[in-house]
């Protein structure tokens, strides 16, 4: 096309972390960007939120802990293994993560507002409340975006329209995720105020806390809960993958109402509001998703990419999406320089991820969704280490044995096989 019937230089769809970021960065390199959000302004239909490992974004943004609207910073992390009748917890608390702030807890209807306004002020245009209905293709090479009757071209388009993206599987790049890396996520935000949340999660100030569970939670379903603090509100809930959902014919819905009216769990919640509820779609995939990022004037990143990593121990994707627009945002850029956003020359984005903690920590956890297919996961484990504590806190006057007979006649009680767990140890480490 001739230098005239270009818009803007770049167009990204999609007004979430990883579309703001990348927008941000563009248009603070002097780029004419445009920003499309289909929401009546970013973040108004994101129920999302969640823990955000925040040391990325202090790249971005150096005062983002003190200027952006987040709620705690978290320096209690707890494990936690849920049965029917226990509930056991591996409890970290440490200093050193509140300076510098290595996480803090985020309510996205807040964030995405700030973000998008923070790529204005670079230099972006936003645009929300407009659904992009497809891309504009000129034989191999995406020139813009359609809007209804609208059209807007651009030499570059950047997808970030979360984990479904619409955009590039109605352009026949990437297909539907088979339902094995997908989970559904179940969330509720329970309003309580400040020094209740304190008092029953033990924090001080601007503290929280963020617990990862597994177990009855999902009542055998491969997933997992999640429970933090923000500042007036408790937000909770579970995430279930969906082939398992549906090979166990269990609704998620009724899994996250069962985890929170669970009696280890309903005292955090006791006398609070519910003030949202929800659900989303989650990448549950790993490295594997990683595919089909790039073509003729087109890149996708952030959840639409699938970057998105569970380890059992935290769940990352704020980070991830952030780091991959940062990618992108530099890629493109160079490629606008040369003034070629050719596939070949866009496919620099792919080695930037892959130099950072984006690429090389999704393929360092490349095991993990595969390890979190274990079904003992989900009851066996952690009814074995709550057996095992409950011989060693049970003083029922019979004789105390040492702890590792009574590991061990709890394990043999457990139904567990010593190659089985052997086999689950050996995966975990490969992992994790």
């Amino acid at each position: 096309m001739s230098e005239e019937n270009y818009d803007f230089d770049v167009i990204v769809v999609g007004g979430g972390v990883a579309g703001a970021v990348c927008a941000h960065q563009l248009a603070k390199d002097g780029r004419e960007v445009l920003l499309i959000e289909r929401g009546v302004e970013p973040g108004s239909k994101n129920l999302s939120g969640g823990v955000f490992y925040c040391r990325v974004m202090q790249e971005v943004f150096p005062d983002f802990v003190e200027e952006a609207p987040v709620e705690r910073r978290i320096t209690r992390n707890c494990l936690s293994f849920l049965n029917p009748a226990s509930f056991v917890n591996v409890d970290y608390w440490d200093a050193r993560l509140a300076e510098p702030v290595n996480a803090v807890t985020v309510l996205r209807a807040k964030l995405d507002p700030w973000l998008a306004e923070q790529a204005e002020e670079a230099g972006a245009t936003v645009m929300p409340g407009v659904k992009v209905d497809g891309l504009i293709r000129e034989g191999s090479r995406f020139v813009g975006v359609r809007a209804g009757e609208d059209e807007l071209r651009a030499r570059a388009v950047v997808a970030a329209d979360g984990v479904n993206s619409f955009i590039s599987r109605g352009a026949g790049i990437r297909a539907k995720e088979p339902m094995a890396n997908l989970a559904v996520g179940v969330k509720s935000v329970i309003g309580l105020d400040e020094e209740t949340i304190r008092g029953r999660f033990n924090l001080t100030g601007d503290e929280g806390a963020a617990y990862a569970v597994v177990g009855d939670c999902t009542e055998g379903v491969a997933g997992g809960g999640f429970m933090y603090t923000n500042r007036e509100s408790v937000s909770i809930g579970i995430v279930a993958r969906l082939d398992d959902l549906a090979k166990k014919g269990k609704s998620s819905s009724d899994l996250h109402d069962h985890f929170l009216s669970h009696p280890a769990i309903a005292p955090f919640l006791e006398g609070g509001e519910l003030l949202e509820y929800g659900c989303h779609l989650v990448a549950e995939g790993g490295e594997k998703m990683q595919h089909d990022l790039v073509r003729d004037g087109l890149v996708v990143i952030g959840d639409a990419a699938g970057f998105t990593l569970n380890t059992g121990f935290t769940v990352r994707g704020m980070d991830l999406a952030a780091g991959s627009a940062l990618a992108a945002a530099k890629a493109v850029g160079r490629a606008l320089e040369a003034g070629d956003c050719g596939r070949t020359s866009l496919e620099r984005y792919i080695e930037e991820y892959e130099s950072t903690f984006v690429g090389k920590d999704m393929s360092t956890f490349a095991k993990a969704p595969a390890f979190l297919e274990n079904e003992e996961m989900y009851g066996q484990l952690g009814e074995l280490l709550a057996d095992v504590l409950h011989g060693v806190y049970n003083l029922d006057l019979t004789p105390r044995r040492h702890i590792l007979p009574t590991a061990y006649g709890a394990f043999r009680a457990s139904g567990l096989k010593i190659r089985r767990l052997a086999r689950i140890g050996y995966q975990a480490v490969r992992a994790l």
